[in-house]
């Protein structure tokens, strides 16, 4: 199936704010030609967590009718083999313009939520939080019900990790080293999608900061410091979107809506 970049928008009159959720929707991830071991392949149907709590998201605001604008933009594509299948080694020039070297197939999401980013940083939003199931290296440092905020403002990420928290959905906040950046050069392109073994889900989020656009007014061809660009939070919340283990609290086996309770909270503040 083709890949599609899905829009949903409410947007009250006499907003406070305006706020841009980012969604990953990999609706079925077989890892493409670097494909996944069977054993890992069937929860991946859950790859779209985060687009599914976006939509639950802007929907809820509008039944609320919340006084602050936000816009979903769901990232939504498959991950499958076939003689289109993208490459190790493809070098793929990206909305902003940017040029990324595809080093590993299954890390897939990072590619379409750069383009969501890049989309969603146009119009401006004074705020872009961007939720995904990203990388398996969340899960290692966090295990299965904790997710994982990382930021390009420290206030931002403590504030939506309080809410979140405050929400009963429970999160930690990550650091973006800036030391960590390195391991994303590449001699091919801009910038490679992933890095080596250490600090993957860091890393996954550096790359993601790539493709936050600069505030109004800034300079858009500029190499933007975090103060120059759209204050941005990253979710990633790959162990807690989905249960394969027996129920607990409010939690069932299966997709767990991990999102939308925390994300509504945020919102919220704005009222």
């Amino acid at each position: 199936r083709q890949p599609r970049l899905v829009t949903m928008s409410y947007k009250p009159r006499g907003a406070k704010a305006s706020v841009a959720l980012v969604g990953k929707g990999i609706t079925f991830d077989s890892g493409g030609l670097c494909i996944k071991p069977a054993t890992g392949m069937a929860t991946m149907k859950c790859d779209m967590a985060g687009a599914a709590a976006v939509a639950a998201t802007v929907v809820a605001a509008a039944r609320l009718q919340l006084p602050v604008a936000v816009t979903g933009y769901l990232c939504l594509a498959e991950n499958m083999l076939n003689g289109n299948a993208y490459r190790p080694s493809d070098v793929v020039t990206m909305r902003n313009d940017m040029t990324v070297e595809v080093l590993n197939t299954d890390a897939e999401g990072r590619m379409v939520m750069a383009d969501g980013l890049a989309l969603a940083s146009e119009s401006h939003p004074d705020v872009v939080i961007d939720i995904a199931t990203l990388t398996g290296a969340q899960m290692i440092s966090l295990g299965n019900r904790v997710a994982a905020a990382m930021a390009n403002d420290d206030g931002l990420r403590e504030t939506v990790t309080g809410h979140f928290q405050s929400a009963g959905e429970p999160m930690w906040p990550m650091p973006l080293p800036a030391d960590l950046r390195s391991a994303l050069d590449s001699p091919n392109a801009d910038i490679a999608h992933k890095g080596d073994m250490w600090g993957g889900m860091l890393t996954a989020g550096i790359f993601l900061s790539e493709f936050v656009g600069p505030k109004k007014g800034a300079a858009k061809k500029s190499k933007n410091t975090s103060e120059e660009r759209i204050p941005w939070a990253h979710l990633d919340i790959a162990g807690p979107a989905f249960n394969d283990k027996a129920p607990w609290g409010y939690t069932p086996k299966g997709a767990t809506g991990y999102g939308v309770a925390g994300l509504l909270s945020f919102l919220e503040s704005y009222a």
